[in-house]
């Protein structure tokens, strides 16, 4: 990256690889009720030695390792039932969303090497800092005071899943973002006045229903770091005609 701009020079590495699935499965309605269920994984590892862009030296190799678009698994379960019995409640629907995500790699993040040697933190701002969850010896770090440096054993985030000391590597066992689960509600009525030709449908959807704080990504090379999306409630109401 060029300084603080958003210019990127292109990277060529030696190869990559990267395999994953996607599977969809789906239950039909069924007296008014119906679901579906989507998972996927993506292994993204590239092997060095770098072969062309900004930085480029001559190389003899070197270990692969996994960009920040890996992910172990992630899944998105959706159910969803339809009231269609009687006047009053006819057209009145529920659903429900759960989403599971393993965590994206976060290579980023500073880890023990060893039992012993203090992590090094200087290279991440106290905002990084705060960013990442960072806690040393109980304390988290805030916007205005992080670390230097953190003992191996008194070293944790509450947002990142970080190795254990000397377990780290950048192939098999990277840095990533903490598992996380989120849950949506929706619940709505169609033809909310039983019209024949003018008819008002009515919805309301909670976002992340348990409030849960949680990254997305951390100094993502491209997108920088975001977290979920906070709990948010949303009302829509549609004419048609």
């Amino acid at each position: 990256m060029l300084g603080n701009t958003p210019i990127f020079f292109p990277i060529d590495w030696h190869n990559s690889k990267i395999p994953g699935y996607a599977l969809r499965a789906d239950i039909p309605k069924i007296h008014g009720f119906s679901a579906y269920l989507v998972a996927s994984s993506v292994a993204a590892r590239f092997f060095q030695p770098q072969s062309a862009g900004a930085g480029a030296t001559p190389q003899t190799g070197g270990l692969p390792f996994r960009i920040d678009h890996d992910e172990k698994f992630n899944q998105t379960t959706h159910a969803q039932y339809t009231y269609s019995h009687g006047k009053l409640l006819n057209g009145l629907w529920g659903g429900f969303n759960w989403r599971y995500d393993s965590g994206l790699v976060a290579g980023a993040v500073p880890f023990a090497t060893d039992n012993t040697t203090p992590v090094d933190l200087s290279g991440l701002t106290n905002d990084q800092q705060f960013q990442a969850g960072i806690t040393c010896n109980g304390v988290k770090a805030t916007l205005t005071a992080g670390f230097q440096s953190c003992a191996p054993s008194q070293y944790s985030s509450s947002l990142v899943a970080i190795p254990a000391p000397g377990t780290e590597n950048d192939d098999k066992n990277p840095p990533r973002i903490a598992p996380r689960d989120l849950f949506d509600a929706s619940i709505g009525k169609d033809n909310l006045f039983r019209a024949n030709r003018y008819k008002v449908n009515f919805d309301m959807t909670a976002i992340n229903v348990t409030n849960k704080y949680a990254l997305y990504n951390f100094l993502s090379t491209f997108s920088g770091t975001h977290y979920v999306t906070p709990r948010a409630l949303t009302a829509k109401i549609t004419l048609n005609f």
